[in-house]
């Protein structure tokens, strides 16, 4: 887990923060003066709720990413969102994780229809819990891919080219919002400030390291089969990875199967 700092939990993007790039004109400054307020402070929950407001959604999320592998989530709106992320994180399908491997953004705007299926596991719950149409846009500063901020909304229906616009120049200033927050973050540790609000499944690292040790496989394998596990059994991850690291449930031979400990 992720050493705590002392630090403030907001940080700020007023004229004189340095820190952020200045890009996408007239229209990043717009958006940034309605996320932030007249205080001049922007926090991860109010970055989310900021581009939900902002593109007219239902809800947003902001995910991140290494190695084409959903890490978890730093912000969610609301109990939909949340389960979209976590439904990617466990099935390592949807929006944001589309988002982050093709470097572009991805767009479903009839989840319940959709005219070329794409998220078999997915689509369903998605749908179940209220999503009728998500969008992925990539979290990118030059060569840096830090993940992807989501969105969904109750009813189907494609975006405005406004709507488009405004989730490119949103998920831009995400993007450096995580750099500012993390620079002064020790090496290998994440800042206090996105670790608050944040989903980041410690359980399941820790869980993926001991079934690569009951299988003799690499960690990013053994992720795979807790997933995979997981989703058999209809089953959040993160509830499978909570068993494993009790040693209620130990991942044996690769051909028996998973066993339960009594």
């Amino acid at each position: 887990m992720a050493q705590v700092r002392r630090a403030p939990p907001r940080v700020g993007f007023g004229p004189r923060d340095s820190g952020v790039r200045v890009v996408g004109g007239d229209r990043r400054l717009r958006l940034l003066r309605r996320l932030v307020g007249p205080d001049a402070d922007l926090g991860t929950k109010r970055l989310c709720q900021g581009c939900a407001e902002i593109t007219g959604m239902s809800g947003a999320g902001i995910m991140l990413m290494s190695g084409d592998l959903p890490q978890g989530s730093i912000c969610t709106t609301d109990a939909v969102s949340d389960l979209i992320e976590q439904l990617q994180y466990t099935l390592g399908e949807g929006p944001c994780v589309d988002a982050f491997r093709q470097d572009s953004p991805v767009a479903e705007p009839d989840l319940a229809h959709p005219v070329s299926p794409r998220w078999f596991a997915f689509g369903p719950p998605a749908v179940d819990a209220g999503a009728r149409a998500v969008f992925g846009f990539p979290l990118q500063v030059g060569a840096i891919r830090l993940g992807a901020l989501n969105l969904y909304r109750d009813r189907p229906g494609r975006l405005t080219d406004e709507q488009h616009a405004d989730g490119l120049v949103l998920a831009n200033i995400a993007a450096d919002a995580i750099l500012v927050l993390q620079a002064d973050a020790p090496p290998g540790m994440l800042a206090v400030e996105l670790e608050a609000g944040a989903d980041f499944q410690y359980v399941v690292h820790q869980a993926s390291g001991m079934v690569a040790v009951q299988l003799g496989v690499s960690v990013a394998h053994a992720l795979i089969r807790l997933r995979a596990h997981a989703f058999a059994n209809e089953r959040q991850v993160a509830d499978v990875a909570e068993e494993v690291v009790a040693r209620t449930l130990r991942f044996g031979d690769p051909k028996a199967g998973e066993s339960r400990v009594s």
